[in-house]
């Protein structure tokens, strides 16, 4: 009675464990929906997408989980294609694309092209040709939530594990481009991963996807114990545990010599009634440690599963500061950062912002930083310090300015960053003097890498985030004048599923707010693009947004550009300081910053599309439809913004 007990507690839990690691790896990574083309439902384009898809995975003979399809002819045609991860058998693996053609068809009703990343597979559809074209334009990653211990020797464990896995995948057939394997890693860990590419590209195609895959690395998470970074024609993922099917063969570091001085196994008994009672204790041994194995595992899906549900909406302003517990990694004891600054003397300040002072600093190990002390008094600068660490902390990428630490210590935030040679843009391109030294190819430079950072934030961030405040005083600039967006104190975290949110708070700068947030603050992805717009033609013309001078006449710069462009007379916007040699160039931003700005939201490209726009010169840009106009207030427009309206909700963002 009990073994068949146990033999049913086994099989239930079982088939527990199965549907969650079933639901585990057709989880969602990421997906993208292209809304620069769009189809008419139920016109021909839908059509042979329809029929590309429904018989995508119909060839039950493929085994290396690479699925192709066309449908039509150009310019209506539709071409689709399906990749599974290498260790995936063939069932599981038409499972997952076919799970992926419904998540498309909903989350993507009607764009002619989409992605969307699975643990285990991928799936693509486009109007346009894939097979045979290396596509990086889109880049999904994850990373382990913590740091190696030893990151040199994690690093360089990588970096063999790296070398080898691309050679062997990029050197393999027309059916399956894929290696894994593992190495050692710091200590007596090890480190497992793989590389893939789609097998319709060449040997040389391959290597490039995934060295560029590898190169960005150490711009989202250099040091994480984990990472997958996927673009739409390679991927790779490294772990410090097993995470591929066992079935696939993945040779393991060489474990230590046996140690001599050990004493020997004791012999095994050959038979007898010892051996039938210590085979039955095994057994049972077996039984107990499985079952406690499974409901644990049990117990934990559900807890990850019941998490994941839970709203995503991390940074609230009514939150306790306790929640900076998740980043003590990157506490610092307040006299380290004190005696870095030479306890905050003047001579060491760098600016002033709304929220406080910046210092420049020097650590013991030589390496030079910036750090933000809030002032004491302002409620408001002890939400932007929880806004910035909670933010920052998670976020990596090479145009936004890199949190290294934060304090605290009674009454005392600080904040310490990466150090920015060139201080902010507004300090040079709205000084007459310094700004000569911005040429047009530096602030296209600056105009490109901004636009790289937001779409970071809206689309290749775990979560969308909206920063809310984007200006030019907040983008600092490197050495190499590389632009690197700052200031997250009014930051907004969204989920994957919300595209918009209200508040009866408003917080920015006017000036740089859209229309739809100033007056009724309603805030989207779309509302950062408008900040953008406002900046690309300050960039341009060398003036702040809110005192363009033309001639004797002081007005509105969106007014006066969108007149401009209307009639012709666009050229009269350029920065007299800058060579026209570039005026195509020139014209051609301000085209796209008057797309940003259209008073319409939904008329306004996203950040991918500007993307798009700055790249690609043979690509015809829309017709820009008039801007927003403000009504003009004596509030400072230099100044942050806060609380305008209601006071009855004033917890809310």
């Amino acid at each position: 009675m009990l073994i068949a007990l146990t033999k049913k507690l086994i099989i239930l839990l079982f088939l527990i464990i199965v549907n969650q690691l079933t639901i585990s790896v057709c989880q969602d990574i990421r997906s993208a929906c292209d809304s620069i083309a769009n189809f008419t439902i139920n016109g021909t384009y839908h059509r042979n997408l329809n029929n590309a898809l429904s018989s995508l995975t119909s060839d039950t003979s493929i085994r290396y989980g690479f699925y192709n399809r066309s449908a039509g002819q150009s310019p209506d045609q539709a071409n689709a294609i399906g990749l599974c991860r290498g260790d995936i058998e063939p069932n599981d693996c038409r499972s997952c694309i076919n799970q992926a053609i419904t998540t498309l068809r909903d989350i993507c009703p009607n764009q002619k092209s989409a992605i969307v990343w699975y643990v285990t597979c991928m799936l693509r559809y486009s109007n346009v040709t894939i097979l045979g074209n290396s596509d990086e334009s889109r880049v999904r990653w994850k990373a382990n939530g913590n740091n190696a211990s030893n990151v040199d020797q994690f690093n360089q464990g990588l970096r063999r594990l790296f070398d080898q896995l691309t050679n062997e995948a990029a050197r393999g057939g027309s059916l399956r481009k894929y290696a894994a394997n593992a190495t050692n890693g710091p200590g007596f860990s090890t480190i497992y991963g793989y590389m893939q590419c789609t097998p319709d590209l060449s040997e040389v195609q391959c290597y490039n996807c995934l060295g560029s895959a590898i190169r960005y690395i150490p711009d989202c998470c250099d040091g994480r114990r984990g990472v997958r970074v996927y673009y739409p024609s390679c991927n790779l993922r490294y772990e410090i545990y097993r995470f591929l099917d066992n079935t696939v063969s993945i040779v393991p570091p060489l474990p230590p010599p046996p140690d001599e001085s050990s004493p020997p196994p004791p012999p095994v008994s050959p038979s007898g009634d010892d051996s039938n009672t210590r085979t039955t204790i095994v057994v049972i041994a077996i039984v107990v440690t499985v079952s406690v194995v499974m409901l644990a595992v049990v117990f934990v899906c559900i807890f990850v599963r019941r998490k994941r549900k839970l709203p995503q909406n991390l940074v609230h302003e009514d939150s306790d500061i306790d929640e900076i517990s998740t980043t003590e990694s990157l506490q610092y004891e307040f006299a380290v950062i004190r005696a870095a600054t030479n306890d905050f003397s003047d001579s060491n300040k760098l600016g002033q912002g709304g929220f406080g002072l910046v210092y420049k600093g020097k650590l013991q190990n030589g390496q030079e930083i910036a750090v933000k002390r809030l002032s004491r008094d302002s409620g408001q600068g002890e939400q932007e310090f929880k806004n910035e660490v909670l933010l920052l902390s998670r976020l990596q990428h090479r145009n936004l300015v890199r949190l290294l630490g934060f304090s605290l210590k009674g009454s005392e935030r600080l904040l310490m960053y990466e150090f920015v040679q060139n201080a902010s843009l507004d300090h040079f391109v709205f000084d007459p003097s310094k700004r000569k030294t911005l040429d047009w190819e530096r602030r296209y430079k600056i105009i490109g890498g901004i636009a790289r950072g937001l779409m970071y934030l809206h689309e290749d961030a775990r979560l969308k985030i909206i920063h809310r405040d984007l200006k030019a005083s907040n983008v600092l600039l490197d050495g190499q004048m590389n632009p690197k967006i700052a200031d997250f104190g009014m930051a907004r975290l969204f989920t994957t599923e919300e595209t918009q949110a209200n508040t009866s708070r408003i917080v920015g700068t006017y000036g740089y707010m859209a229309p739809e947030y100033a007056m009724h603050g309603q805030f989207s992805v779309k509302s950062d693009v408008f900040s953008f717009g406002v900046l690309i033609l300050e960039i341009v013309t060398g003036q702040k947004n809110h005192t363009f001078q033309n001639g004797i006449m002081v007005e509105d710069l969106l007014s006066y550009a969108w007149k401009s462009w209307r009639d012709g007379k666009a050229s009269s916007l350029v920065d007299p300081t800058l060579c026209t040699s570039s005026l195509r160039d020139m014209l051609r931003c301000i085209h796209i910053g008057l797309l940003c700005v259209q008073e319409e939201l939904n008329k306004r490209p996203t950040m991918a599309s500007v993307i798009l726009m700055l790249s690609s010169f043979s690509l015809t840009l829309p017709v820009p439809s008039e801007p927003a106009f403000f009504m003009h207030t004596s509030t400072n427009p230099e100044m942050p913004l806060f609380e305008y309206t209601s006071s009855t909700d004033t917890n809310q963002l």
